[in-house]
């Protein structure tokens, strides 16, 4: 037998993730092409890229979709990261951190914005730390009752509850830690010493209320079920958002891939740190066994990384602050190193991808390669098999800033998230310009990142979903079938964004039963 052709059938099934033979087969077929006198030779050809799904919502949580996971917690409207404003009643002004923070509370502003928006760390459901703009926290003036915003830490004095009136909840009294309330007494005057109990628009340490922005990740369900329900709420979650009989039912309508978000705290399971619980590897665990029963491969995507790389929910953030940076890259290469090390030996394993959505420009480009370098090297100390995926940045970034880099790599690929939304430009688009911006723009856009003798080409995330009203199902099958055919060209193919979800269209699993799409 042809040396040359053995170690080429060989380089094909090491290096292509597509092709399911096994290397004892070749073995076989080799025998066959040489020992048949009239066997005709073909060379073996790629199977089709993957046609895959994402797994989002399971192990990661995002409460839009599925808002009943919160049904059951406790002033649900107030969560981590929740940004609230405090009009004062009787002055009609907004309470604020003068310069964003570093001194003290004022409330002087006829009107509300960054200065006078503070970020929720919930401790209770009634307890609060208040975060201000420039990150520091509220708190009480040593040996005093000014408040003030300018300790990075929290500790009692800067632990505030929300006394909400019964019969408007958004009419609230904060009460400090020394027993007594805030009061605006003047403009410039904010002190925690009012002993009253009144709520009248004349009482000074009456505040109007207004909830302007929230945040429904891992982080805001976990702390907000707090550690006594959360472990049960999660583990029920689990246990029934992702079955084997979905594995069926993906692999039975031609998927042959699943992309799962993971958190950071995975590495501490079965005990991560507080408020994550435990449990969420053993599901992880039951999906490699469940994709290779039903021959399918496993994308485990770094979802969400410790001090956040975008600052969104399903980030798992605290606050919607984005704080990753060059401090963080050991720990989070120590979590794909886990990662890595658990699953190198699965059949199912066809990829891991090192961070999901890093967010330009919090997250700057020669800290993402260094931290991409070190998740490379961490994934290739356990298997030469695996491929490492590299997301795209989100933001003002350029498509092509990894492909040098990239190139200079063994089985990597990049990874871009298309989606006809979270844009004002795709507000006014008629179904046919949205399709025909797939097929033009998108097109284009994907050209760029397919490299022909570099890495491959991934659209990790798109969905059925876009901003025209009142679509019908013809438009939503046309559209899906635009994508279908543009984000196939992609040469590690594509994974729909989302199997399951409350948003219908948003779920492929409903968009196959119901017709919506076909694959």
């Amino acid at each position: 037998m042809s040396t040359s052709i053995y170690i080429s059938l060989l380089w094909i099934t090491t290096l292509n993730p597509f092709i399911l033979i096994k290397r004892e087969r070749i073995m076989a077929y080799c025998f066959l092409i040489f020992a048949t006198p009239f066997f005709v030779f073909s060379p073996l050809s790629l199977a089709q890229p993957f046609k895959a799904v994402n797994l989002g919502n399971w192990l990661v949580t995002e409460g839009w979709m599925k808002p009943s996971l919160y049904d059951g917690m406790p002033n649900n409207d107030l969560l981590d990261g929740t940004q609230v404003q405090f009009l004062s009643t009787k002055l009609q002004m907004y309470l604020s951190s003068e310069n964003g923070g570093g001194t003290v509370l004022v409330a002087n502003r006829p009107s509300a914005s960054g200065w006078e928006t503070f970020r929720l760390w919930r401790i209770n459901e009634t307890y609060f730390n208040f975060r201000v703009f420039n990150k520091q926290f509220v708190g009480l003036e040593d040996q005093g009752d000014k408040v003030t915003a300018v300790s990075d830490t929290v500790g009692n004095s800067q632990t505030f509850q929300i006394i909400r009136n019964n019969d408007d909840r958004n009419r609230v009294r904060l009460q400090a830690s020394n027993g007594q309330f805030i009061q605006a007494s003047s403009e410039t005057l904010v002190t925690a010493d009012y002993v009253g109990s009144g709520w009248e628009d004349s009482d000074p340490s009456v505040f109007k209320m207004t909830i302007v922005n929230s945040l429904r990740g891992e982080y805001q369900l976990t702390n907000g079920y707090g550690p006594d329900r959360a472990p049960q709420v999660l583990q029920d979650h689990w246990n029934s958002y992702i079955t084997e009989e979905d594995f069926r039912f993906m692999s039975e309508n031609s998927l042959n891939a699943v992309r799962i978000p993971v958190g950071w705290w995975i590495a501490s399971d079965p005990t991560p740190p507080k408020p994550f619980v435990g449990g969420s590897l053993k599901a992880l665990d039951n999906a490699f066994t469940w994709a290779q029963k039903y021959e399918m491969k496993v994308i485990v995507d770094l979802h969400a990384v410790q001090a956040s790389q975008n600052g969104n929910d399903h980030s798992a953030t605290r606050d919607g602050y984005q704080e990753w940076g060059e401090p963080n890259i050991q720990e989070t290469v120590a979590v794909i190193d886990f990662l890595a090390e658990r699953y190198s030996d699965k059949p199912s394993l066809a990829a891991i991808e090192l961070m999901n959505e890093p967010m330009a420009p919090g997250v700057n480009l020669d800290t993402l390669i260094k931290y991409y370098q070190g998740g490379y090297d961490a994934v290739r100390k356990h298997s030469e098999n695996a491929y490492v995926i590299l997301s795209n940045r989100l933001g003002p970034a350029d498509s092509k800033e990894l492909l040098s880099f990239a190139s200079g790599l063994k089985r990597v690929v990049i990874d871009v998230h298309y989606y006809n939304l979270f844009s004002d430009s795709f507000n006014n688009m008629n179904p046919q310009q949205n399709i025909d911006y797939i097929y033009n723009q998108r097109a284009s856009a994907l050209t760029t990142v397919t490299a022909t003798n570099g890495p491959l080409s991934f659209v990790g995330e798109w969905t059925g979903e876009w901003a025209v009203q009142g679509a019908s199902m013809q438009d939503y099958q046309n559209f899906t079938k635009a994508q279908l055919d543009v984000y196939g060209r992609a040469t590690f193919g594509w994974a729909y964004w989302a199997y399951k979800c409350a948003a219908n269209h948003w779920s492929l699993k409903w968009m196959i039963e119901n017709n919506y799409i076909k694959l």
